[in-house]
């Protein structure tokens, strides 16, 4: 025993030395690992109309398990109740109103085929910053932010796109205010058509086929994949491939959800089998609330919240929220704290190892200590604003939500089209989530702290017909031309 034992000492003096080099190697490996990114951006779904968010309508147990094994946002923002402008926001950082893809002369605030407007290319998109990180950038689905050559996912930092350029909705017809017509919907694949029109029904699976697929063909990373699905979208009725439609429990659109669940379950699995899913980051939500009236859940719910899409209620602003990144993000964990689209931009470019656009105005913020659920952590956002078009309508601190006192407007949430004069309201949106007690009255104080942030904004970013020096200016071309089939 004695004889052998200095061998044995030697021996664990050896292997404590090799583990310590070989964990010393993986930890600079760890340290050197940047993260991917995805971010899945459905069209046009409501805060209720999923599992997660207390949906008993649609059965989503993809999205169940990305709550039950990551992190649930329960007070995640756009900045918009449309699909323009929201888009924007993710992708530089900024209130739509800063870039200019809030309103324009042509298409009002949501671009239509054929507009000469488009995403300023000297705009920093994340996707931009990321690719100086040295990442491969994807974009698979609905663009929305200029269909001429331009202003294409091409040449706003994408190394790839397979999508259509604009809304689904916006199918071959004339468009009767101004005359214009719109071509057969495109699917393209960087800047050239593959098909026109594209079969609605089966995009949701071909996004995801092709997702997964690039997803495998970039496994070795970094990537980014920005996945904004088409549905469930702007037409009246949505779409589905024939495995789910006519099978949920609320017709076309509840199809359309069950079938988006699905998807999202596709990529976990292809980043579980790929051995990548510690190593990815992958953020679910939405573009904007449902456009239900109340009472109809056939185009969605937003409930418990008040107010439809479209408008700058909770329900158009507030979206639902899901971050899955095993063993970073803390599992079954809910974030009650106010963060935004905006934030992705930044948050992503330091997780990316590379600072946020310094040349220019950014409105987002680094939320990392949100994400990584880090104790004690609070919102970075002073002030949130509710714009609707250029008009500033509401203006959230903490927990409360003033409704501005407005002499007209061209859609409220609170009131109707031909009121006037309307005056201040005030909720405390955490402890009344329905925003149905107005309590203006009972804090005059705060109705002033609010309407003097109110006044902050408007002296950046402007109010109606007075912009704001904060404005820069949107892109725009000559002589746009339909993005069709060429023969």
């Amino acid at each position: 025993m004695i004889s052998r034992l200095p061998l044995r000492l030697v021996d664990f003096v050896s292997i404590v030395a090799t583990v310590a080099i070989a964990f010393a190697a993986s930890q600079s490996r760890s340290a050197e690992t940047k993260p991917n990114f995805i971010v899945i951006f459905c069209d046009n779904l409501g805060y209720g109309d999923i599992e997660p968010f207390g949906s008993t309508a649609h059965r989503t147990p993809c999205l169940n398990r990305m709550a039950a094994e990551g992190r649930k946002f329960t007070h995640f923002c756009v900045t918009a109740g449309v699909c323009t402008p929201s888009r924007a926001s993710l992708m530089t950082g900024c209130y739509s109103q800063r870039v200019h893809m809030h309103l324009n002369d042509r298409d009002y605030h949501v671009l239509r085929p054929v507009s000469p407007y488009g995403l300023h290319p000297d705009e920093i998109t994340v996707a931009e910053a990321l690719k100086q990180a040295g990442y491969a950038t994807g974009m698979i689905g609905k663009w929305h932010l200029g269909d001429q050559t331009p202003f294409l996912p091409t040449r706003q930092g994408f190394d790839w796109f397979f999508g259509v350029p604009y809304s689904d909705d916006m199918t071959e017809r004339v468009w009767n205010q101004d005359g214009s017509h719109w071509p057969p919907l495109p699917l393209m694949e960087n800047e050239t058509v593959l098909e026109a029109p594209v079969d609605r029904d089966g995009l949701t699976k071909r996004y995801t086929e092709k997702a997964t697929e690039w997803i495998e063909k970039q496994k070795d990373g970094p990537f980014f994949l920005y996945f904004p699905q088409a549905m469930p979208g702007s037409t009246p009725t949505p779409f589905a491939s024939p495995a789910f439609k006519g099978k949920s429990r609320n017709g076309p659109w509840g199809d359309s959800i069950e079938e988006l669940d699905w998807s999202t379950g596709q990529l976990m699995d292809k980043l579980v089998e790929l051995g990548i899913a510690e190593n990815t980051c992958v953020i679910w939500t939405s573009d904007n609330g449902a456009p239900s009236l109340p009472g109809d859940i056939s185009r969605g719910t937003n409930r418990p919240l008040n107010g439809r899409g479209y408008t700058t209620s909770e329900g158009a602003f507030r979206v639902p929220t899901l971050v899955w990144w095993p063993g970073t993000v803390p599992a079954g964990t809910v974030c009650d704290e106010l963060s935004t689209t905006m934030d992705l931009l930044p948050t992503f470019a330091k997780l990316a190892g590379v600072e946020p656009p310094a040349a220019r105005k950014i409105d987002g913020h680094d939320i990392r200590p949100l994400l990584l659920g880090e104790a004690g952590a609070k919102t970075p956002y002073d002030a949130f604003y509710y714009y609707y078009l250029d008009q500033l309508q509401a203006v959230r601190s903490g927990p409360w939500k003033l409704f501005l006192p407005l002499k007209d407007f061209a859609q409220h949430p609170r009131f109707k089209r031909n009121e006037k004069d309307t005056p201040a309201l005030l909720f405390n949106v955490i402890e009344d989530i329905g925003t149905e007690h107005d309590v203006a009255a009972e804090h005059p104080e705060i109705v002033a702290e609010l309407t003097r942030l109110a006044d902050r904004m408007r002296a950046d970013l402007g109010d109606r017909d007075a912009p704001g020096p904060g404005i820069r200016p949107i892109g725009k071309v000559d002589s746009p031309v339909p993005v069709v089939l060429k023969p």
